[in-house]
């Protein structure tokens, strides 16, 4: 996978929806031009749905955690953004961090650890 990060962005402004699509390594430093593309999304429309498909993507546990916190306030950052504008961004996170985290549930799962 290549460490430079790629991001696509497909906007439908009839239906008030955004598609952030990144591949490469997201890090706490490139996670910042993410967050800049988004921002730029998030103008083009009130109201507008971001979804940010980070699935193809390696991503920094740190990196994810702000994204994650992002989508939970619906805001990005105020560095980013100083003004605040509401944004409702849906994160897609990798794969990858899906199946650890269904394995994590799977091991202390009260059955299993009986048995």
């Amino acid at each position: 996978m290549n460490s430079k990060l790629n991001i696509v962005v497909r906007v439908d402004l009839d239906h008030a929806r955004a598609l952030v699509i990144a591949k490469g390594h997201v890090t706490i430093h490139s996670v910042n031009a993410l967050y800049v593309v988004v921002k730029r999304a998030n103008s083009l429309r009130n109201g507008l749905d971001l979804e940010l498909d980070i699935s193809h993507a390696r991503v920094d546990p740190e990196a994810l955690e702000m994204l994650h916190a992002s989508s939970a306030t619906h805001h990005l950052p105020a560095k980013i953004d100083p003004e605040q504008a509401p944004c409702t961004i849906s994160v897609l996170a990798p794969r990858a961090d899906a199946e650890a985290g269904r394995r994590a549930a799977y091991s202390t799962s009260p059955a299993l650890i009986a048995a």
